[in-house]
């Protein structure tokens, strides 16, 4: 892959340090563990703008994915992963900050920051560990214990996770995971979006700091020029649910967030309930990854929610869980091209 993708990873994947005197430095540290968020097709559908004692995060609309997203869902519920790693970040560097969401024509979350005693906890630890790892789990349940905390960190205001660890109910999910994988492998356009998220090499991944490094799936690198011309090739429907198949069954369940309404405040919140959960669960040694694909495609979004008996609301994420190993990691933009 190459030093220039492995400098990067050590450069990006890693806390800038509390401590600095510097209030712009700490408020670029703060948006730092922001960006390693995760977000759809890691396009970082965000931008921060910086005050004395605020950071504001606005949606960025020339990241959108319109075909995998087309009411821009995904792209709050970023918004609310990265404000949750956020205010873990402003804990430890001695700030206190809750976001508060205005919506509108030009919708925004604005975090004020109060002073307070610093506290580095074990979910700001965790942010430069998280990762979204493509690949199989060891299928070995969870302790009680465990459960309880992802649980707990899985939920907050309007939105409710819903673990299933039972093997019939991670069967039937994946029965949905096919279903939908399917109808978006045979969108052209769908198939063409994400292919224009791939980073087909180190090279390119370094060159963007963005997008979905082939590499985290382990998959080999290529040219960018072959890569693009191969994709629609390779992407073969029957493999691609034969893994989606196999790495479900390896997992140690399946969690779902449910959002009372389906708003943007309530996608916000369903990214902020992930995000702890995710990082609880990097926390614990426990690996994450998504399923989105029945939350994705409206017709079955529908079914999986008679499915989960939601009555209302919206079914956001769907993720699995499991111990797993440490995969390549995708690459993030430097703090300045986030800033407005």
């Amino acid at each position: 892959m190459g030093g220039g993708y492995e400098a990067a990873v050590r450069r990006i994947w890693r806390h800038a340090e509390p401590g600095s005197p510097d209030a712009s430095a700490v408020l670029r540290a703060l948006v730092h563990d922001a960006t390693l968020a995760p977000s759809s097709h890691n396009t970082q559908c965000w931008r921060f703008r910086l005050e004395d004692s605020a950071i504001t995060l606005l949606p960025d609309a020339q990241r959108r994915c319109p075909v995998v997203d087309p009411d821009d869902h995904h792209l709050f519920v970023s918004l609310g992963c990265a404000a949750e790693s956020l205010v873990h970040s402003a804990l430890a560097h001695g700030w206190l900050c809750e976001p508060v969401f205005h919506g509108g024509a030009d919708p925004s979350l604005r975090l004020a920051l109060l002073p307070t005693v610093a506290l580095r906890t074990p979910l700001f630890e965790a942010i430069p560990h998280r990762q979204t790892t493509r690949a199989d789990f060891d299928a070995q349940p969870l302790s009680t214990e465990e459960l309880k905390l992802l649980e707990a960190a899985g939920s907050g205001p309007g939105v409710q996770v819903h673990l299933l660890t039972g093997r019939q109910a991670i069967e039937a999910v994946g029965e949905f995971v096919v279903e939908a994988n399917t109808a978006q492998l045979r969108n052209q356009a769908f198939v063409a979006e994400l292919r224009h998220w791939i980073r087909f090499n180190g090279r390119e991944a370094v060159r963007t700091g963005d997008g979905l490094f082939s590499a985290c799936t382990g998959n080999p690198g290529l040219p960018t020029w072959l890569g693009r011309a191969l994709f629609p090739l390779v992407l073969s429907e029957r493999k691609e649910n034969e893994r989606y198949t196999r790495q479900i069954r390896s997992s140690a369940g399946i969690a779902v967030f449910v959002s009372q309404r389906d708003d943007q405040r309530h996608w916000i919140e369903a990214g902020r309930a992930f995000q702890r959960f995710a990082l609880q669960a990097t926390a614990l040694g426990v690996r994450t990854s998504h399923l989105n694909q029945p939350v994705e495609v409206a017709p079955i979004r529908a079914g999986f929610a008679r499915f989960l008996g939601v009555a209302g609301g919206r079914p956001d994420l769907v993720i699995r869980f499991g111990r797993g190993p440490v995969m390549p990691r995708s690459l993030r933009r430097p703090v300045d091209a986030v800033l407005v």
